[in-house]
């Protein structure tokens, strides 16, 4: 009975390998644009980022130079 649960159990892996490899229906040429695409988004929210650390460190330096001029 062991045995047939292992068998089984292979046959059911093996199932779903085949079926997560089907072909997809999207070109080569989609896929190459949709990679693109997601890869300037993230490189947008990157530059959004270090834009908006920048600006917070400018305003650091601000605030401590004007507590300098205060003293």
């Amino acid at each position: 009975m062991n045995q047939w649960m292992k068998v089984v159990a292979c046959a059911v892996v093996v199932g779903l390998c085949g079926a997560g490899c089907s072909k997809d229906d999207r070109s080569q040429a989609e896929k190459d644009a949709e990679v693109k695409r997601v890869l300037q988004e993230g490189a947008a929210k990157e530059q959004k980022m270090y834009e908006g650390m920048q600006k917070g460190v400018e305003d650091m330096e601000k605030k401590a130079q004007d507590q300098k001029d205060k003293k």
